[in-house]
């Protein structure tokens, strides 16, 4: 989630100048987030989820399409349609409307300007982005709506916030061998074990105030698995902003980058956590 995360600069040096406004803007943002989902209405939860899923979505188009504002425009209606059919699944016609809203997408292609390649690979950006922001990050509300949804919430953000903080230090102060360099050059090894180390500590503590249901053996392991789908998660949004030849998804948060360099660690998990439940906690 924090791509301030010493692991993606892996030599030791002075404190960095915007230090300050990422401190600001976490000191703002956590305690905000705090409130939400340990008091706010479900009904609520779900109106910020759903604005957060359209910004991350407009993020992502400009990032994919610099330029192309009817096709930005396009990506952000139709991610934000499959994100509906997640949220209200109840009130819309399900499989139905998913098929609907598929059909709408390929025809919007069929008449697109452009050569034939250059159409495939844009409709292909298009089902990537909204599949992946409008249909996987609003999965956190699937996992609100859970039984004891709101301390599976915050079992999820602390895992994954304590391993990206395990990852700050150990990697900026240890880190030598590069985990991904073609993807994402400041990774490193050391930062991505101490990622892995920092969740399943955080995890297994966490586990004995929020998730009572797991023993100890039960929150490592899921715990483990969590902070490896973040990294894959941050990783995966890494690979698309070298795609788009960007450094930041946006600058929405002073010293922290866009809303998606922000959200990338927390989707994977997001979505793992629900399934996870349903199987072995029915």
């Amino acid at each position: 989630m924090n791509k301030s995360s010493m692991h993606y600069r892996p030599r030791w040096g002075p404190v960095e100048p915007n230090l300050k406004a990422r401190l600001g803007t976490g000191l703002v943002a956590i305690p905000l987030l705090i409130l939400l989902v340990g008091w706010g209405s479900p009904w609520l939860v779900t109106a910020v989820f759903f604005i957060v899923t359209i910004a991350a979505l407009r993020e992502y188009f400009v990032m994919v399409f610099p330029g192309r504002r009817l096709e930005q425009f396009f990506g952000v209606v139709f991610g934000s349609l499959l994100s509906l059919l997640l949220l209200f699944p109840g009130t819309i016609g399900g499989e139905l409307a998913l098929s609907l809203v598929l059909i709408l997408c390929f025809s919007h292609y069929v008449f697109a300007e452009g050569q034939l390649i250059e159409t495939l690979i844009r409709l292909a950006w298009t089902l990537v982005g909204a599949l992946y922001l409008g249909y996987l990050l609003p999965h956190w509300v699937v996992l609100f709506r859970m039984p004891n949804g709101r301390g599976w919430v915050f079992f999820v953000l602390l895992v994954i916030m304590m391993g990206d903080t395990a990852a700050y230090f150990i990697g900026k102060r240890f880190g030598s061998k590069k985990l991904a360099p073609e993807i994402s050059p400041g990774k490193t090894v050391e930062g991505a074990w101490a990622y892995v180390v920092g969740s399943a500590v955080a995890g297994c503590l966490g586990a004995a105030f929020l998730v009572r249901e797991l023993t100890w053996p039960e929150a490592l392991f899921l715990s483990v698995i969590l902070s490896v789908l973040g990294q894959l998660g941050d990783l995966y949004e890494s690979w698309i902003k070298r795609r788009s030849a960007v450094k930041d998804s946006g600058a929405l948060f002073p010293g922290h980058g866009g809303l998606l360099d922000r959200l990338d660690s927390l989707i994977f998990p997001a979505v793992f956590t629900p399934l996870y439940l349903k199987v072995f906690h029915p």
